[in-house]
């Protein structure tokens, strides 16, 4: 028998807006480290005429550039995904793959509607 403490946690979660904004600052924190990892992976066009510093503060901005955008574009992944998901769900009152399907295809419409990558 769960405690008054845990129904009351359960509740909060079931809460669309809270499931939406964990999802979107979760998701950030991915892009964000997504991002890093992968603009440390960029060279530099004209890397054999830069020196070593020049190459340095490239790959930082570089870093920084890809971080940012990472982290807004999987925010707003995370926040329409859950969104949509816990809305299909409440309107539907089931839990199915079929909301999972609807959040996907909103979700998509949404990024490609507005041009994000």
């Amino acid at each position: 028998m769960p405690t008054i403490e845990e129904v009351r946690a359960q509740d909060v979660w079931n809460n669309c807006a809270v499931r939406s904004v964990a999802s979107g600052v979760m998701g950030g924190g991915l892009g964000l480290f997504m991002g890093l990892f992968l603009g440390a992976l960029d060279n530099p066009i004209m890397q054999d005429e830069m020196t070593g510093r020049q190459q340095f503060i490239y790959t930082a901005k570089q870093m920084g550039r890809r971080s940012w955008s990472s982290c807004k574009a999987f925010a707003i992944m995370g926040l329409v995904f859950s969104a949509a998901e816990c809305v299909t769900e409440k309107a539907r009152a089931k839990h199915d793959t079929t909301n999972t399907v609807v959040a996907g295809c909103v979700t998509g419409g949404t990024m490609s509607a507005k041009g994000w990558k």
